[in-house]
């Protein structure tokens, strides 16, 4: 998804983008809530949300559309467990997996497209900063609940909103991976795919403030960074920032972390 884990139209080539925006997100983030994700989400909510999803050492986790995985190197390190990252992205494994690396960090990562999940049976599943990009949600939830026994934990984030306007599309970045869903409509499909919403949080002030400072240091840094990636992307990174930003503020969108327990059989 290009808004909320920005990956421009043409760029993947990710250590490069990523080396480019570090500076601007470490300065955006409060200290010590920058762990290389590529979101608005701080350290401390992941590491939240992966706890009241009952990960801890030996959970067999899988982390969906995991990028360059600072949230599950993350999770990895700060509570233990056996990690799968998956993304379709080469450029974005190879940044995990040399940082996971580097890390000392038994974090393991698969290609994949998502909602083929690759085989085996895991306790908690990760999906964060990604429903944004499926436009279809449920064969995503059906994906997901087929990786899970009865019992089994997913943790996720959302962007809940009524769907984009045609105005609305005309002026995003990359709008074709941008697929808002209202809240009703995300419960009634985890409930058909046989999931119940144990914990939900609202966090959308706190991620206001990420993206008001995110635009900022982007706007600061942008000669910097535009030598890196290219004038483009940074005028696209800019703008779709600001659009989460009024989005935020009007209440337009909401960011919600859920975590849902499988029931069915």
């Amino acid at each position: 998804m290009s808004s909320v884990r920005p990956v421009p139209a043409g760029q993947d080539d990710r250590a490069r983008y990523a080396d480019a925006l570090e500076d601007a997100r470490v300065a955006a983030f409060p200290a010590g809530e920058f762990a290389g994700q590529e979101s608005f989400m701080r350290a401390s909510e992941i590491v939240d949300l992966a706890g009241r999803a009952g990960i801890g050492p030996g959970t067999r986790v899988l982390d969906l559309c995991c990028g360059v995985a600072g949230p599950g190197r993350l999770v990895t390190r700060t509570l233990g467990c056996d990690y799968l990252g998956v993304d379709r992205s080469p450029d974005a494994l190879a940044v995990a997996r040399e940082q996971a690396r580097a890390a000392g960090l038994p974090c393991r990562f698969e290609a994949g497209s998502v909602p083929t999940l690759p085989a085996g049976e895991f306790d908690v599943v990760l999906l964060l900063e990604t429903v944004l990009a499926f436009p279809d949600k449920d064969p995503l939830l059906r994906a997901v609940a087929a990786a899970l026994p009865p019992g089994g934990r997913f943790a996720l984030t959302v962007e809940e909103g009524e769907p984009l306007t045609t105005a609305e599309q005309q002026v995003m970045p990359d709008a074709d991976t941008v697929h808002l869903v209202p809240l009703p409509d995300l419960l009634a499909g985890l409930a058909r795919a046989g999931f119940e919403v144990t914990w939900q949080a609202e966090h959308s002030a706190l991620h206001l403030e990420v993206v008001d400072a995110l635009t900022a240091a982007f706007v600061a840094d942008r000669d910097r960074i535009a030598a890196q990636v290219g004038d483009r992307v940074v005028d696209d990174l800019v703008l779709s920032h600001r659009l989460w930003g009024d989005w935020l503020r009007s209440g337009r969108v909401r960011k919600l972390a859920l975590v849902a327990r499988r029931t069915g059989p």
